[in-house]
Parts: C-alpha cells; sequence; structure tokens
C-alpha cells in the first residue's frame, strides 16, 4: 500500500493499524524518517517537499512491487508526506511484514534506499538564513548500488 499526503501521521498507529490480524506475519519491520532541526551543523526551520501527484505515487507503486519480488513479503506499507514540514515531524514510514525476520528487515531497507534516490519529489532545507534544495547524496547512491551488485547486508 502506498500513501502520499500532506496531512501529519503517527507512525506507531500506523503499524499497528497494518499489523493487525495478521497472524501469519512473524516479523514486522519499518523505518519512519524524520525532519532534522540541524542538517550539516546548520540548523533547519523546515523541510519542503513537491511532487507531481499521480506520478509520484505510480512511480512509488512500482518500486513497491519490484520489492515484492525480491522478498518474499506477506505485505508492505509506504506513507510519504510532501509539502511544508517542521523538525520532528514525519516524512517517511516504510513497514514490511514477513514471516521471518530477515525478509522484513531488507525489504524495509531496500525500499527506503530506493525511495532516497529514485521517487520523485523535490526537497528544500529552509534555514534561517535562506533555502537550499537537496539532492541524494553519494552515500545514498552508493547504498542504493549495492542492491544492484547482489549485495544485501
Amino acid at each position: 500500500m502506498v500513501r502520499v499526503q500532506s496531512e501529519l501521521f503517527n507512525p506507531h498507529e500506523e503499524t499497528a493499524r497494518f499489523q493487525a490480524g495478521r497472524l501469519s506475519a512473524g516479523a514486522l519491520a519499518s523505518f519512519i524518517g524524520t525532519v532534522r532541526s540541524n542538517a550539516d551543523d546548520r540548523d533547519v526551520v523546515s523541510l519542503e517537499l513537491e511532487h507531481y501527484p499521480g506520478f509520484t505515487e505510480r512511480r512509488i507503486a512500482e518500486i513497491e512491487a519490484d520489492a515484492r519480488t525480491r522478498f518474499d513479503v506477506i505485505d508492505m506499507l509506504i506513507i510519504h508526506r510532501y509539502g511544508p514540514l517542521r523538525p520532528g515531524e514525519a516524512i517517511v514510514l516504510v513497514a514490511a511484514l514477513s514471516a521471518h525476520r530477515r525478509e522484513a528487515l531488507q525489504a524495509v531497507d531496500y525500499l527506503m534506499d530506493r525511495l532516497k534516490t529514485e521517487a520523485p519529489f523535490w526537497k528544500r532545507e529552509v534555514r534561517p538564513d535562506g533555502a537550499e534544495w537537496i539532492e541524494p547524496r553519494r552515500r545514498d547512491l552508493e547504498d542504493r548500488a549495492r542492491w544492484d551488485e547482489g549485495e544485501t547486508t
């Protein structure tokens, strides 16, 4: 399931709802990304995310579908926000249910590596002295590349 929204969400309530009644799942793995108040030793007032409605959801759904072919999961959940976000607010929640922990953990790791580098969001950090557009960092690209090279840990 993929949701792209501007509204705040409670990641803990979302994962509880996602897991409820899924008695065949022995593992729930999740990642919650939040807005930092500091980046590169500079204060961050807010983070602004822009996207193309429809296109962004389709692209994330393609990433999710690819993950389903790689990992033996029962289900996956991706919630990603857009718009102005304040420090401490959740940006993204990625969760996976599987029978065993490794598949759930790897699916979440894979999804985050793909989202960081391929999800069509444009990010801008707003600071007291101005704003700056943010691109994926070198480490983000390296993390993504390891999945193409067959490394999964």
